[in-house]
């Protein structure tokens, strides 16, 4: 398959939130809570407007199969927080992931980060660890308990 990653532009924003919704609904464990508390799931648009959101196409101006977000961490100047990585359900296991997160190790190291965190659903637990992440434990969300992962950029 043949992806371009770009910048999301701010006409992305209702796109990509339609996406994240899909992608987050076709998760039977959160499906419930999720749509009993749909404010969830919401793209910041100020993470767009700032440049921290990319996305990745099937070809250039092709379909939108899946964005993630970079985040400073408030507590390590020398880490970056993988705040968001979502893919469309139809192109799950297809590469498409790994690619956004491969990109985003790019400019997590372009940027002098030398590691990158996640917190994330227990259901990404396998698909981080395949791409390196390390547990490093575990913290209580409102939708339940999220998996602390780091990825170092060494």
């Amino acid at each position: 398959m043949s992806l371009f990653i770009r910048l999301a532009q701010a006409a992305d924003h209702a796109p990509l939130e339609a996406l994240q919704r899909r992608a987050s609904l076709s998760n039977a464990g959160d499906r419930g809570f999720l749509l009993e508390h749909p404010e969830l799931i919401a793209l910041p648009p100020e993470h767009i407007a700032d440049g921290r959101v990319f996305l990745a196409e099937q070809g250039s101006g092709g379909t939108l199969l899946g964005f993630a977000t970079l985040l400073p961490c408030d507590d390590d100047a020398l880490a970056l927080e993988l705040d968001a990585l979502f893919v469309e359900p139809s192109a799950w296991r297809l590469g498409v992931g790994r690619a956004l997160l491969d990109h985003g190790c790019r400019l997590a190291r372009g940027a002098g980060a030398r590691s990158l965190r996640v917190l994330g659903n227990g259901h990404a637990e396998g698909f981080y660890r395949r791409c390196g992440f390390e547990l490093l434990g575990h913290q209580a969300m409102r939708f339940g308990t999220a998996l602390q992962m780091r990825l170092s950029l060494g």
